[in-house]
């Protein structure tokens, strides 16, 4: 009669970030210093490849925004739109200092 439904943490197919996901991931990042910066050129094809390639590799990206590239646009637009362009999740926008997380694909995904 009554139905119960657990936090669903699914969308679309693909599992969301609980937030105590994102409260591990950003401690994990908190001390380590950006991997990727992000210059005048904003969100490029080049910029957005290495941030897929490091994705892949480690899960977890974190990424400063120069103040170059800030002058047409604000750090939450340039680090949304990579998110979107790597399907990734944007996790934390810090100043000009962002965190991405895109799970990785299992052995038996990749080789579909």
């Amino acid at each position: 009669m009554w139905e119960t439904h657990a936090h669903s943490t699914e969308k679309r197919g693909e599992k969301m970030l609980t937030p105590k996901m994102k409260r591990r991931i950003k401690r994990e990042l908190s001390a380590e210093k950006p991997t990727i910066w992000v210059g005048k050129e904003g969100a490029a094809p080049r910029i957005v490849n290495e941030v897929s390639r490091q994705l892949d590799k480690r899960e977890m990206v974190k990424a400063r925004i120069l103040k170059s590239a800030l002058k047409n646009e604000k750090a939450k637009d340039v680090a949304s739109k990579i998110a979107q362009q790597t399907s990734s999740t944007l996790i934390d926008i810090r100043g000009h200092t962002f965190i991405l997380y895109k799970r990785r694909k299992k052995k038996s995904e990749k080789s579909l």
